[in-house]
């Protein structure tokens, strides 16, 4: 049975525990600049943190743009994962589309990050094309889609 959680908006409050999920799910974190910029002032994105017990162990940010959404980032921390947190987000994120009526939702992943190809693939997004030397480490990206009417 999953742990109970809430999930809620990101805020201020939550920098220092973002900056330490950055920092131990990511090869190239987000400096807490982006993240706040994330929270305070893109006017696309949805940052949301999941919370068990009120400690905050995992979030998500998605853009909202018109018919289309993009996945930035979804990350637990690695205690909390195997323990369908990340699915609880991404059923939260698929929600919103659908209420928001967005059409397709698109991500890139790293191509050597299997756990996470698998995790989206689950979810019904396809591998559409790869992009070269996306990341700062010269890491090809998977560019993923998923069309959001197909999950309603």
């Amino acid at each position: 049975m999953l742990t109970p959680y809430e999930i809620v908006d990101a805020t201020e409050a939550d920098l220092p525990i973002l900056e330490r999920i950055e920092n131990t799910c990511f090869l190239a974190p987000w400096n807490m600049e982006q993240i706040l910029y994330e929270i305070k002032h893109n006017p696309v994105s949805n940052f949301w943190v999941i919370k068990v017990n009120g400690m905050v162990i995992g979030f998500s940010d998605y853009w909202n743009t018109f018919d289309s959404g993009t996945i930035a980032q979804i990350a637990i921390l690695p205690e909390y994962q195997r323990h369908h947190f990340g699915s609880v987000l991404m059923e939260e994120i698929l929600k919103d589309c659908i209420a928001e009526k967005v059409v397709c939702l698109t991500l890139e992943v790293r191509k050597g990050n299997l756990k996470a190809i698998a995790f989206y693939e689950k979810f019904g997004f396809k591998q559409i094309l790869v992009k070269p030397h996306y990341y700062s480490n010269g890491e090809d990206a998977i560019y993923m889609i998923k069309n959001v009417e197909a999950s309603k």
